[in-house]
């Protein structure tokens, strides 16, 4: 099985903790479209005939389409490739373009599945974040969704703002319950490079949460997971049982997929490819017949640190026996070597000859991929 990608770069503002490409450019958006259906068209043998399972429609702010839009490059996708019957489409979407409307003709499409960026349900964080919305926005877009028939919705949030604590971020969590949403994407804030918040942070402008704050607030989260009947199955993400994201999944699972569109990734298990990060440069190229990515083979090493990395992030952590039967004997003794200091002081655990981060190492989860791989 496989899945298509489709990167929607537009935003009406930029976010200030966003470092994903984007741009506030929206007259070009009826290029774009062109230019992602020909895209789809001139690299409809990527899959290899991989019948595909799942659509993720990311940003950008794809809700920033209209229905109409978003279906018609759903339908060019179901005219080049097998799409299963029971594919899961999902639509990234922020609060305030869900309108009763725009809910209503995103019903009569084909998407399945929204993943709406709510960020937070508190004011004040929204408008430090330059959020377009606010939290009763949030809630009812949600609550209208759920209306409209949408029975797969997942919310993402922020945790370690500046300012915030345990009892806000706890406060956050209950909400989610209350709306009865299916899965929800937890982030810890990072100041990027480039973001209105890594700036402000180097000016002095932002403090960031102790390490202490920051661990407790995660706790919380972990807590609040067991205590809901969230399974904890990928470090950022939570779901009910029967919820997980099939289109995240695929990436931490080496699934095949194909990204169209500016920035987009593409990965086929022995080359990976991206697009260039310039939507001028991406139209003009696709326009033109011109490459508009670059691509890059996979040696063994890159193969094998990919698994390692993925899998880590996962429940399920790296599959031992896999690792032995696919990969060089070298590269998974160094795997055992370097995971044994980690295994002593608690931070990895093997289980059923699986190699999993326990609680106390997802919050260095950075460090022990770095030590893990193989240079």
């Amino acid at each position: 099985m496989a899945g298509v990608y489709i990167h929607v770069p537009f935003c009406k503002r930029r976010c200030g903790y966003c470092n994903f490409y984007s741009t506030t450019r929206l007259g070009l958006k009826d290029s774009y479209l062109q230019a992602i259906k020909k895209e789809l068209t001139g690299r409809r043998n990527y899959l290899n005939n991989e019948p595909v399972q799942t659509i993720y429609f990311g940003g950008g702010t794809p809700s920033l389409l209209e229905p109409a839009e978003i279906q018609q490059i759903i339908g060019t996708i179901k005219q080049l490739h097998s799409v299963a019957a029971d594919a899961e489409i999902t639509i990234e979407a922020n609060p305030d373009d869900l309108t009763p409307a725009y809910i209503s003709q995103l019903s009569e499409t084909d998407a399945n599945r929204l993943s709406i960026g709510i960020q937070s349900f508190d004011d004040a964080m929204l408008a430090l974040m330059n959020r377009r919305h606010n939290a009763q926005q949030a809630i009812e877009a949600v609550q209208n969704c759920q209306m409209a028939g949408f029975s797969n919705i997942s919310v993402d949030l922020i945790y370690g703002l500046p300012q915030m604590n345990t009892d806000n971020w706890r406060q956050q969590l209950e909400n989610v319950v209350r709306l009865g949403v299916q899965h929800l994407s937890a982030y810890h804030l990072s100041y990027e490079e480039g973001t209105a918040f890594g700036l402000k942070l180097k000016r002095g402008q932002l403090t960031e949460v102790s390490e202490d704050e920051s661990l407790a607030q995660f706790d919380t989260l972990t807590d609040w997971a067991q205590k809901t009947g969230f399974e904890h199955y990928e470090i950022s993400n939570f779901a009910l049982p029967g919820f997980r994201s099939q289109h995240n999944s695929s990436y931490w699972n080496r699934t095949v997929y194909l990204g169209v569109g500016p920035a987009a990734h593409s990965y086929n298990r022995t080359t990976r490819s991206w697009n260039t990060n310039n939507i001028i440069e991406y139209i003009n190229g696709i326009v033109s017949d011109n490459c508009v990515s670059e691509t890059e083979s996979l040696s063994p090493s890159d193969i094998f640190n990919d698994y390692v990395i993925t899998a880590l992030r996962t429940s399920s952590g790296i599959d031992m026996d896999y690792l032995e039967r696919e990969h060089p004997r070298k590269m998974v003794d160094y795997l055992r070597h370097q995971a044994e200091s980690f295994v002593r002081d608690g931070r990895l655990e093997y289980t059923t000859n699986h190699l999993k981060l326990t609680h106390s190492g997802i919050f260095i989860s950075d460090e022990i991929m770095e030590a893990l791989i193989v240079m």
